[in-house]
């Protein structure tokens, strides 16, 4: 390499060695003595000092060296006399890749909102939150890749463009080669999707969950980890029209195992994290700090960013049945008192504050709720016999409920029964001659199997400590934001 990165200078290289180090320019200071150089090239949160001596660069080279400004910078690494860094890089030449005009480059070194660096999503990944957001996306994208592929999963790729509409999950995005203003039309004055490009009306997927199961039922354990999308107008700090999720689909498991591999599985990649992203991590807990000093006390975190991860890994999930979650919530202080803005009574899908009081306030660990309500829940999921001991039929679902968020993953046994399966596709409205694929599963030596979802972006959400979903993902989709 004609360089080295920043990060393998600070850890690695012994002072003393001539270093050519590249990268964007952070700050500059001058004195009468010197000027100061902060450099980043993303490989770290840190930045590393360049320090030439006053008179030593050329004012024209002086003037093009600004905040954003790319330069390689070569010299001789020596031990830093300034606070903060223990070694520093005394140049011996610069050279201006590319300079930024000051007067127009948007990222000058001084506190920028949120919203606004949205507007430049080109541009905020220079910045120490987003580079350290990006960073710590980046590790758990490769710890979920690890953590299946050293428990034995095939990674199977599911399809983008699909004509099924998965579980009924929300609104999808047609995809479509047919004339948008004048589309061919059948006699009865509907759009003819025979002339299109598949012969067929379809859509953007939402899940690669039923695809998954095919490959499951073939070769035991697979997962995929692929892009997805909802065409809900949600214009909310947790919603995403694309996003990536994570499905695990396992033949032979059944509801406990499904757990057992859901709570294994996040504490792995969040404990990977905590090892390989140490700095930026510490960064971003610091960050959040800064953040709660500004809210109201009562709407304060009791955990910081890092003793919630902590909070994770450390305890065991505590597992209860969405029956006996209800009767807690039904008698707990803020339903008593009328605090839940959300009624709670037996029937209803729980919501975020629901989840997180049991997480925060009552269980004080994370949460797997299992066997909810038939009525709530997707046509796939594995029937419970019925019992006396609940108002009503139930299924093999779980949810996993964390801090701070609620429901971080959701899945079931699935429904090997070809039988119940073709009765409830009947009673959704769901035509089984049009999942006669999904169905021949079924048919053709069905066995126990289950899976869950993983949003990726929730998790990155948890794991950063940031509050709003797009600013976890490098260039957020969502209603009336398409751009870059």
């Amino acid at each position: 390499m004609s360089y080295l990165p920043i990060q393998h200078v600070l850890k690695t290289v012994p002072v003393g060695t001539d270093v050519t180090i590249k990268g964007w320019v952070r700050t500059k200071r001058e004195s009468k003595n010197a000027v100061f150089i902060a450099l980043n090239d993303g490989s770290t949160i840190n930045n590393i000092q360049a320090v030439a001596e006053a008179g030593q660069l050329s004012e024209e080279t002086l003037k093009l060296v600004t905040t954003g400004a790319c330069l390689a910078v070569t010299g001789s690494l020596v031990e830093s006399q300034g606070a903060g860094q223990a070694v520093e890089v005394k140049i011996a030449s610069i050279q201006v890749y590319g300079p930024a005009d000051p007067d127009k480059y948007p990222l000058q070194p001084k506190r920028h909102s949120l919203e606004f660096l949205r507007e430049i999503a080109h541009l905020r990944p220079r910045t120490n939150t987003f580079s350290a957001i990006l960073r710590v996306r980046h590790a758990l994208a490769f710890a979920i890749h690890k953590y299946f592929n050293d428990n034995g999963f095939f990674y199977l790729n599911t399809p983008i463009i699909t004509a099924s509409d998965a579980e009924g999950a929300g609104e999808m995005f047609r995809v479509t080669t047919l004339d948008a203003t004048k589309p061919p039309l059948t006699e009865e004055g509907k759009v003819d999707y025979s002339q299109d490009f598949f012969g067929r009306e379809t859509n953007l997927t939402v899940s690669g969950q039923l695809e998954g199961e095919l490959g499951a039922m073939a070769l035991g354990k697979i997962y995929t980890f692929g892009p997805t999308f909802r065409a809900e107008n949600s214009n909310t700090t947790r919603h995403l029209a694309e996003f990536w999720m994570i499905e695990p689909e396992m033949a032979f498991f059944e509801l406990e195992d499904n757990m057992n591999l859901a709570e294994d599985f996040v504490k792995t990649v969040i404990r990977y994290a905590l090892q390989h992203c140490a700095d930026d991590l510490a960064f971003l807990d610091n960050r959040l700090k800064e953040e709660e000093k500004t809210k109201k006390k009562e709407e304060q975190s009791e955990l910081s960013l890092l003793e919630k991860l902590q909070f994770v890994i450390s305890n065991e999930f505590v597992r209860l049945t969405y029956t006996d979650a209800i009767e807690i919530l039904v008698n707990s202080k803020p339903a008593k008192k009328g605090q839940f803005q959300y009624e709670v009574s037996w029937g209803v899908d729980l919501q975020s504050e629901h989840e997180r009081y049991l997480v925060e306030k009552h269980f004080k660990k994370p949460v797997i709720l299992t066997n909810y309500p038939r009525a709530i829940k997707s046509f796939y999921m594995k029937q419970d016999e019925e019992s006396s001991a609940t108002p009503g039929p139930t299924v093999r679902a779980m949810d996993v409920l964390f801090p701070g968020i609620g429901e971080i993953i959701g899945g079931s046994q699935r429904e090997d029964d070809f039988d119940k399966l073709v009765a409830r596709m009947h009673e959704v409205g769901i035509e089984p001659e049009t999942m006669w694929w999904y169905l021949d599963t079924r048919r053709f030596g069905s066995a126990p199997h289950a899976g869950f979802g993983l949003g990726f972006e929730r998790l990155v959400l948890f794991v950063t400590g940031m509050s709003n979903i797009r600013d976890v993902i490098p260039f957020p989709r969502a209603p009336k934001t398409a751009e870059f």
